[in-house]
């Protein structure tokens, strides 16, 4: 149950894709996924830690209450990540700690429901990484607009000058 509620979360919320290290699920008996992710984004099942193999430049990002871990709130979400649970009764594994490039933690009295956790996770990424306005100081909306996105300036690789053509001869 928890499973498809998290990657019906990772649907709602944008993910790319969802996987599992060494689970004991199958993606398509989810009975909790109404939206039908497993139709819309690729699922991985890797055996162990060194299976996984994620795109150049993604980093992994572990969430597990462990002392060291960078609490939500202060955490600055890569572009490109990865993110993953542990067991619900359980922890992540030393090997998925070491293969983590950062480990989060929200900061909770005790521990939260696995999918309830991923669906924080990711809420505060899309908040985060998200053009919105900033909270109203004062109860209710925003009294600003959604922030205009910025474009960036003419990119060139070179700073040699480009040769003129003129045309065909």
């Amino acid at each position: 149950m928890n499973m498809g509620n998290i990657i019906r979360s990772a649907h709602a919320f944008g993910a790319s894709f969802v996987f599992t290290v060494n689970a004991f699920y199958s993606v398509r008996s989810a009975k909790s996924d109404t939206s039908k992710t497993p139709n819309h984004l690729p699922y991985y099942e890797w055996e162990t830690v060194g299976d996984m193999a994620f795109p150049k430049g993604c980093q992994l990002v572990g969430i597990e209450l462990t002392e060291d871990a960078i609490e939500l709130p202060s955490f600055r979400h890569p572009l490109n990540a990865a993110y993953v649970l542990g067991p619900e009764r359980g922890s992540l594994s030393g090997s998925m700690i070491e293969r983590c490039d950062h480990i989060i933690k929200i900061p909770t009295s005790f521990c939260l429901n696995v999918q309830i956790a991923g669906a924080i996770v990711m809420y505060d990424r899309v908040k985060s990484l998200g053009n919105f306005s900033d909270r109203a100081l004062m109860p209710g909306a925003p009294k600003e607009e959604k922030k205009p996105h910025q474009h960036g300036g003419r990119f060139l690789r070179s700073t040699k000058p480009r040769p003129v053509t003129t045309g065909p001869k």
